[in-house]
């Protein structure tokens, strides 16, 4: 995510420069097993040739896995229906707000935003909470444009839907605001905010009172972040 380095290009400038902004702190919670569960499953169903000597219990190597699937993709790639479905429970579970994108753009380009961002809603709405965390971070990649055209979904030869970078957009913002307020998780509520509009312009008149409770839920949160963040985001 942008701020991963403490810097936020789209953020509001002092003194000429970017506004520097608090990294977002790891998760709480460990969900390194599930995440190489799901690295395992990325290599298996689209067959990724990994050099690098396994990890311990027989599973391949995080890094290894990631520049293997970056290098195919720069290659072209046909990837098989099943490979949606790893993909992006690979991204959701990665803990890395920066290299989850590397499961996120092959997902993206070869079956398209609106499918891309339909399964996060989805994880936002119904996953466990470290995966509707992981599913905000992923969701910052999802606006990524489509730079991979060799990367295509197996299939018969078909017309693509046009490419709408708004596309589930609203829907998204809506059910991301309400989680955030429902939802006491902090990795959920870490990974929400730094996406949430906070003004009520961005929103229908009926959701104006949860922008508000959103608001202060940050303002008065004992943890740093959140108290950081909402008074970039929101103003003082």
């Amino acid at each position: 995510m942008a701020d991963v380095d403490g810097k936020d290009a789209g953020g509001p400038q002092d003194d000429g420069g970017p506004r520097m902004f608090m990294a977002l702190p790891g998760p709480d919670e460990d969900g390194t097993s599930g995440f190489i569960r799901s690295v395992a499953d990325v290599v298996r169903v689209i067959g990724l040739d990994v050099d690098s000597a396994p990890a311990p219990g027989g599973c391949p190597q995080v890094q290894g896995v990631r520049r293997a699937l970056r290098e195919l993709c720069r290659g072209g790639v046909v990837l098989p229906a099943g490979a949606f479905d790893v993909l992006v429970a690979a991204a959701v579970r990665d803990p890395n707000p920066s290299f989850n994108r590397g499961f996120v753009e092959p997902a993206l380009n070869a079956f398209g935003r609106r499918r891309l961002r339909a399964a996060l809603l989805d994880v936002l709405t119904s996953g466990p909470d470290l995966e509707r965390a992981g599913a905000a971070r992923a969701w910052y990649w999802s606006a990524l444009p489509l730079r991979m055209p060799r990367v295509v979904a197996e299939g018969p030869a078909v017309a693509p839907e046009p490419d709408d970078p708004s596309v589930l957009a609203r829907e998204w913002n809506e059910l991301a605001l309400r989680e955030f307020v429902r939802n006491e998780h902090l990795d959920v509520r870490r990974c929400i905010l730094p996406l949430l509009r906070l003004r009520h312009s961005s929103y229908p008149p009926e959701l104006h009172e949860l922008v508000d409770q959103a608001v202060a839920i940050a303002r008065n949160h004992p943890d740093d972040y959140l108290r950081h963040r909402v008074e970039i985001q929101a103003g003082p």
